[in-house]
C-alpha cells in the first residue's frame, strides 16, 4: 500500500482573494497530498488593497487543537508555515515543531514584507523573531525584503548580483535553515525568478521566467505552496522551484489576459491540471 503523504499547512484564511490556506489547501491536494490545516486567523479578505474586512484572531484555539491532535497519534510529512499574525503565533509553531516535526519537512514561508517594506501589522522585532523561526526550518522560502530584514541588512533594489543573491542565501543557512528558495531575484530588467541554496551540497540554481506587468496579490502563498506539493512528491528542490515559477507565471498570465481585478489574486485553479502533470511527469 501507497503512503498518502500529509501536509500540515499552517496560515491564516482569507475568505476571499486567494491566497494563505484558501491557495495552499487546493493546491497541495490536487497533487495527491492530503492537506491539513490550521488556521491562524479568519478574514473576510486579505489585507491589500481592501478596506473595512473583519478579522479574528485564532491564537487561543491552536495549542488546544495541537492538544487533540496528540491523543490521536497524528503525524505529518511536512509542517508549512505561511502568514502568522504575531510574535506569539511565532512562538507557538515552533511549539508545534516540537511536537509534530520529528521526522517532517520543515518548510517556512516568512510572509511579512515586499518591495522593502514591512506589512503595517509587523516591525523589526516580528523580523528578528521570524528569523529566529526560519532557523529551526529544512526549507524557508523568502522574498528578498524578507531575507534582508531577518539578516538585519539593509534592503536593496535590483537587479542584483550573483554574489549579492548568493550572499543572502549563505547567510540564512547560517542562521540555522538547511536550504533557501528566494524569490524575486533578477539580473537583469524583464527576466524574474528564483533562486536555491543547498547548504549541504553547496548546491546554487536559478530559474527566470519574462515578467508580466502589474502586481498581483497571493502570488507567493501559490508559489510556496507549488513548492511544497513538488517537494513532497518527491522533486528535487531545483526542479520544485522551477515547476512552481512555471505555474504562478501562467497564473499571472491567465489573471492579466483576463483583466480581472488583481485584488482578488490569480486564477490558480485553472492550471492546476498543468501542475499536477508537472509534478507527477505526466
Amino acid at each position: 500500500m501507497v503512503h498518502q503523504k500529509r501536509v500540515l499547512a499552517v496560515h491564516d484564511i482569507s475568505c476571499v482573494g486567494r491566497c494563505s490556506l484558501t491557495t495552499a489547501l487546493p493546491i497541495i491536494s490536487a497533487t495527491g497530498l492530503e492537506c491539513s490545516v490550521l488556521p491562524t486567523a479568519v478574514l473576510s479578505t486579505h489585507t491589500g488593497g481592501f478596506t473595512g474586512y473583519t478579522f479574528r484572531d485564532m491564537t487561543d484555539d491552536i495549542i488546544p487543537v495541537a492538544d487533540h491532535w496528540q491523543t490521536l497519534g497524528l503525524k505529518f510529512d511536512s509542517i508549512y508555515t505561511g502568514f502568522l499574525g504575531s510574535l506569539e503565533q511565532i512562538e507557538i509553531v515552533k511549539e508545534l515543531f516540537n511536537r509534530f516535526g520529528d521526522g517532517s519537512l520543515k518548510v517556512v514561508d516568512p510572509a511579512m514584507a515586499d518591495n522593502g517594506k514591512m506589512y503595517a501589522i509587523f516591525d523589526m522585532e516580528f523580523a528578528r523573531n521570524m528569523g529566529s523561526l526560519c532557523a529551526r526550518a529544512d526549507i524557508v522560502v523568502p522574498n528578498i525584503t524578507e531575507a534582508c530584514f531577518m539578516l538585519g541588512r539593509e534592503y536593496v533594489t535590483g537587479p542584483y548580483t550573483k554574489e549579492f543573491i548568493e550572499g543572502l542565501m549563505s547567510d540564512l543557512c547560517d542562521m540555522g535553515a538547511k536550504k533557501v528558495v528566494l524569490t524575486g531575484v533578477y539580473f537583469e530588467e524583464g527576466k524574474l525568478g528564483a533562486a536555491t541554496y543547498d547548504s549541504d551540497t553547496g548546491d546554487t540554481s536559478y530559474v527566470f521566467r519574462d515578467t508580466i506587468p502589474g502586481y498581483y496579490h497571493g502570488t507567493g502563498d501559490v508559489y510556496a505552496a507549488a513548492l511544497v506539493a513538488a517537494l513532497l512528491n518527491g522533486r528535487s528542490l531545483e526542479d520544485s522551484a522551477a515547476i512552481a515559477v512555471d505555474y504562478v507565471v501562467s497564473c499571472i498570465q491567465r489573471t492579466y489576459d483576463a483583466g480581472t481585478d488583481v485584488r482578488f489574486g490569480v486564477n490558480f485553479e485553472e492550471g492546476l491540471y498543468d501542475l499536477t502533470k508537472a509534478i507527477k511527469r505526466l
